[in-house]
């Protein structure tokens, strides 16, 4: 077959990258938003969205940019929230879906196929399985759960009810960190003996002591709290900063976490089998409860997980906010949002000191993985298959996360049993491992 001339592959090329370019920010090869593309009724997805918070509307925003997909509700139980999620649709799509403050009243409507679960974390749980008894399919954002046992529940909920789950962890959409643990398990970077994970936010800061006041009129702080105790209402335990509270979230750790854990376990394909953890409120004398300095080891059978955040300061390892680092016998691999690289170790004994192998240099991010994150849980809808991140991987990535944050609360080390999801002859951290519903929730049991 004849080359191709250099300025018909230029031009090849060129076109190439635009359509590549067009698709990623919502339109087709001929400029069209891809949401004006025709579709048949038949294939159209009812959606629902709850929780209209920053994240809720930007998985929202990710789906309307698929034209299949219709959304036909809104809940939230805070009333500005609420309207600026409609709001999104009106502008993306001309149309007006209906509001609810009950998110009860979406899962029970028949025309809705898929819900996109953007609340708190502490209301994952609930609206997962309830939606899953509805027959609805379920993006959730993560973390998947508050407690393991709530996960677990949301596993089996899913695989009861025949439905496609798919957690928020989009970095498994994204073709870098598919190379970068393609290399890991390559073998190339030897005998792994030590990961290292990590989160270090300078743009998170002081939350401040402010007091307790009364609830906002349009927030109904009642439902917001849901199955978690009752506490008065405060602005700093509330909307953006929920995660720093035991009754809601897990602080930084299960936050980002759940995200840099995940590559992990994605890569190393182990389970953890025991924890540890030291950490407090090195940072700041605020409202928050969960630590804004925590360093968590994981122990794997084959190797350990080395866990470090820092609230206010944006240098860890490698000068890096946040980042993975596979240190194998051969070489060091690094990942973040910003591309990937290897290392090569030393070798000395014997001998002056070497190189190992050769280093790779530093390779690319991938683009809008968010949306192809979307689109792998939609082609799923579609075809009846499991997702890339599926509820299960979900689970047994924030497995890790909640073990590293029971071992901080408990301040000591104690062993896992992933096969029966339990600490052994340890009554204290077994409790750690589910939490009690507010009256009248309940976790369903499945």
């Amino acid at each position: 077959m004849p080359a191709m001339p250099r300025r018909d592959f230029l031009e090849h090329s060129s076109k190439a990258a635009a359509g590549a370019a067009l698709l990623a920010a919502g339109f087709d090869p001929d400029g069209l938003p891809l949401h004006d593309r025709p579709v048949s009724p038949n294939d159209r997805i009812g959606v629902g969205l709850i929780g209209a918070g920053d994240q809720g509307k930007a998985n929202l925003g990710s789906f309307l940019r698929v034209p299949e997909v219709e959304c036909l509700a809104v809940a939230d139980v805070d009333m500005n929230r609420l309207e600026s999620g409609i709001a999104l649709v009106e502008e993306r799509r001309g149309t007006r879906p209906m509001g609810y403050a009950d998110f009860r009243r979406i899962i029970e409507r028949d025309d809705i196929d898929v819900v996109i679960v953007g609340t708190p974390d502490h209301w994952h749980a609930l609206t997962t399985i309830m939606a899953c008894q509805a027959g609805k399919d379920v993006y959730v954002e993560k973390p998947l759960a508050t407690t393991i046992a709530e996960g677990r529940a949301m596993v089996e909920a899913a695989r009861r009810y025949d439905r496609v789950v798919q957690v928020g962890t989009q970095q498994r959409s994204a073709g870098h960190f598919a190379d970068a643990v393609a290399f890991v398990q390559s073998g190339r970077l030897g005998k792994i003996r030590m990961v290292r994970a990590w989160t270090y936010l300078d743009w998170k800061g002081d939350i401040g002591n402010p007091p307790d006041e009364p609830a906002p009129d349009h927030i109904d702080y009642d439902f917001w709290l849901g199955p978690a105790p009752a506490r008065p209402y405060n602005p700093m335990r509330c909307h953006h900063h929920f995660r720093w509270y035991w009754d809601y979230s897990g602080g930084l750790m299960t936050d980002w976490g759940a995200h840099m854990v995940d590559v992990v376990m994605w890569a190393m394909g182990e389970e953890p089998v025991g924890a540890m953890a030291i950490g407090g409120k090195y940072g700041f004398d605020d409202l928050r409860e969960t630590p804004d300095t925590q360093q968590s080891i994981v122990e794997f059978p084959s190797f350990s997980l080395v866990w470090e955040h820092m609230i206010g300061a944006g240098l860890g390892p490698w000068q890096r906010e946040h980042g993975v680092e596979f240190h194998g016998q051969n070489g060091v691999l690094v990942v973040d949002r910003g591309g990937w690289e290897v290392h090569s170790e030393t070798n000395a004994y014997g001998q002056p000191r070497a190189k190992v192998m050769e280093d790779v240099e530093r390779q690319p991010a991938s683009r809008d993985y968010h949306f192809a994150h979307v689109q792998n849980f939609l082609d799923s809808v579609r075809t009846r298959s499991r997702p890339l991140a599926d509820v299960e991987i979900g689970h047994k990535s924030v497995t890790a996360c909640h073990l590293a944050n029971i071992a901080v609360r408990l301040q000591r080390y104690f062993p896992w049993d992933s096969g029966r999801e339990t600490i052994p002859g340890d009554r204290e951290g077994q409790a750690l491992l589910s939490r009690e519903y507010r009256r009248p929730w309940r976790l369903p049991r499945i």
